[in-house]
């Protein structure tokens, strides 16, 4: 009887603990493309495991100089999204974090190292499959901070037919002019990831086709404008952010095209308090959009 008792016990502290919301972080995925591994995490919510539903999914981007583990271990996820949907305030969701490899989610223009072509063609396909996801565009987001949060915003409008909603945070925008005047040293240490022929370029030599593709305005001015109108967007930034024009300036390009969006400026600067406090703004807005 006593062994009945220990087992009955047992069974109700695995399931117990099989309910609760879980982070792995830093699994590996093989890139064929990049003949290289690339780290992610994901956050599974309370019920994942014993559900046979499939859940929605957001892609969460880092920052540069970040990585996988930025949004766990400094940015509350999990505590958070544990929050909002014990509220329901946003829906039970995966939530996948890929490290950026600070290659600003694009392909380096050289074609040496196509990050954007693995993460669309390889990487989505592989965690849908993996874990269970709906996969499709309602229920499928996007979000980051600074270079993720310009990441996010691009890669969303550039493949609108896969992402429903954008959810971007300090986002990493400068205007051509901010850009052309950036000191040579922080313009080579960032763009040179996808340019490396930019190297130690001046003036507006600096703008090439990758690097205008980058901050967005390009694909805002070319792109049929009612395929920008299907995705979602919400993006803020801090009232003391060095990134504060550039958001300000694709607010009022998006005004222009009539894109429908929601930009809000807080107090803040580029700091983890401004994305902490943004976190759940960005992820009940798309959680939102998922419901409609």
């Amino acid at each position: 009887m006593k062994n009945i008792h220990l087992s009955i016990l047992l069974l109700f502290v695995l399931s117990t603990l099989s309910a609760q919301s879980r982070i792995i972080e830093s699994i590996s995925m093989e890139s064929e493309l990049l003949k290289d591994s690339i780290k992610y995490s994901v956050y599974l919510p309370e019920g994942f495991e014993n559900s046979k539903d499939k859940f929605p999914v957001v892609y969460l981007l880092n920052g540069f100089t970040g990585n996988e583990t930025n949004w766990h271990r400094i940015g509350l996820l999990q505590a958070i999204a544990d929050e909002l949907i014990r509220g329901n305030k946003i829906e039970p969701m995966v939530i996948i974090m890929p490290d950026g490899d600070d290659r600003l989610y694009m392909n380096k223009d050289d074609g040496t190292y196509p990050y954007e072509d693995m993460l669309i063609t390889e990487f989505l396909p592989f965690v849908e499959n993996k874990y269970h996801i709906k996969g499709d565009k309602q229920h499928r987001g996007i979000s980051g901070l600074s270079m993720g949060g310009a990441g996010s915003l691009r890669l969303a409008l550039k493949y609108h037919n896969l992402f429903g909603a954008c959810a971007a945070y300090s986002s990493g925008i400068l205007t051509d002019e901010e850009i052309v005047n950036a000191p040579q040293k922080n313009f080579d240490n960032y763009f040179a990831r996808i340019s490396p022929r930019t190297v130690g370029v001046q003036g507006k030599k600096r703008l090439t086709d990758a690097i205008k593709e980058y901050n967005i305005f390009s694909l805002i001015q070319t792109k049929d404008v009612n395929e920008l109108k299907t995705v979602n967007i919400y993006f803020d930034c801090g009232d003391d952010d060095f990134l504060a024009i550039g958001n300000s300036m694709l607010h009022i390009e998006m005004l222009k095209k009539k894109i429908p969006h929601e930009y809000r400026v807080r107090d803040g600067a580029h700091t983890w308090n401004f994305w902490v406090d943004s976190l759940p703004h960005g992820l009940e807005f798309i959680s939102d959009s998922m419901r409609k």
